[in-house]
């Protein structure tokens, strides 16, 4: 379908397309039996300039959105859900900094990871935390020119890859919510340390680790914001990456739908290829019209952000919920049309599934994502 998309947007989606294509999908099945983190990816993504397209010129980049980030997440996800994370778990950890940052602080980060000479994370979950955001304990405190943190960050990605993390932390815990903030912190900070790598069902080529803070000590004016706006700062942030993993979760689901048409074409079983029946077409049919829907409110999503509305939360929520589920669904059914073989290794179909069920479940549940959603259709109707 046209999206009516930019000429230089189009030229975008078709470069990232044949990175994937050539460069990614050959080593997708090696990253993942292995679990390592694909630094020669991110030293090809940050040559094409990858990194550059969600910063704005005056940092480094290459004055996109959420738009252009969603079409290359995309597009390398259709290759390897977990190899795209270097890219989309930056911007997670770098939205922070773009939004909130003063301009002392985006001149001072924003370049190095727009050359994708610094990879970022964002430090918001921790293990009694997780959906209930609120319920974040690290602690910051003053001291003087210094804020010390001490706490423990849980499934972060790109945690112990990254260079620059952004954290959630109170400042204020009589507060709750209300008194926590949002802060800067080099990887290299004193105090900091990397726990368990987490060894993970999918996504397996993305880094995901405890970050641990030990009196942790960075300079006061790493503080984003203002003291208690921590929870807005990743209210906010998540409300812009959401499209994000839902373009993942699209990607995957083209992924496997290309691998599911390819084989049911070459399949023969009583005297024909197995696209030729009737059931097969259904489902076949039925998966690309789910990915066509999906598609069609992630780009209307993002270019919602990018145009510069002010209220998104209930669509970016709906464009990851609906996403996430078809591609939970369409992989499943891809594993079904290879039958005995989408349960093998030698296939991609099972690792298509493996990847797709994490987007159903971080950067908020679709559980908690159903909720916003009603919440926001209850205001809305008592206006």
């Amino acid at each position: 379908m046209d999206y009516f998309l930019t000429e230089d947007q189009q030229e975008l989606r078709q470069l990232a397309r044949k990175v994937a294509k050539e460069k990614v999908y050959p080593v997708a099945a090696h990253y993942d039996q292995t679990g390592e983190f694909p630094w020669d990816m991110v030293k090809l993504f940050a040559e094409l300039d990858f990194f550059r397209l969600f910063i704005d010129f005056d940092h480094g980049g290459m004055g996109g959105g959420v738009t252009e980030l969603s079409l290359i997440t995309e597009e390398l996800s259709r290759a390897c859900g977990g190899i795209a994370l270097a890219v989309a778990g930056t911007a997670l950890g770098a939205f922070p900094i773009i939004l909130f940052g003063s301009e002392e602080q985006k001149q001072k980060f924003l370049p190095k990871i727009a050359d994708g000479e610094h990879l970022a994370g964002f430090c918001l979950t921790e293990p009694s935390a997780g959906s209930d955001a609120g319920a974040v304990k690290t602690r910051a405190e003053r001291k003087g020119d210094k804020y010390i943190l001490n706490g423990k960050k849980h499934f972060i990605t790109n945690g112990g890859v990254a260079q620059i993390y952004t954290v959630i932390a109170l400042t204020n815990p009589a507060k709750g919510s209300r008194g926590a903030s949002a802060f800067v912190v080099p990887a290299d900070a004193p105090g900091l340390s990397i726990g368990k790598k987490e060894d993970k069902m999918g996504i397996r080529a993305s880094a995901t680790s405890e970050v641990i803070f030990e009196d942790c000590e960075i300079p006061a004016d790493y503080l984003l914001g203002r003291e208690g706006g921590g929870f807005a700062v990743a209210m906010k942030t998540l409300d812009r990456t959401r499209p994000g993993v839902a373009a993942q979760a699209l990607g995957i689901a083209q992924g496997a739908l290309d691998a599911a048409v390819a084989y049911a074409k070459e399949r023969e079983q009583f005297g024909q290829s197995v696209i030729s029946f009737q059931a097969i077409q259904v489902m076949l049919a039925d998966m690309a019209t789910q990915i066509e829907a999906a598609r069609a409110l992630i780009y209307s999503t993002a270019k919602m952000i990018d145009s510069g509305s002010k209220n998104f939360s209930k669509e970016s929520a709906m464009c990851k919920v609906y996403a996430s589920d078809v591609a939970m669904k369409v992989t499943t059914d891809a594993v079904q049309i290879f039958g005995g073989y989408g349960y093998m290794k030698d296939y991609p179909a099972e690792k298509y599934m493996r990847d797709a069920k994490i987007t159903q479940i971080y950067e908020g549940t679709n559980q908690i994502q159903r909720n916003v959603i009603a919440q926001k259709l209850i205001r809305e109707i008592a206006k």
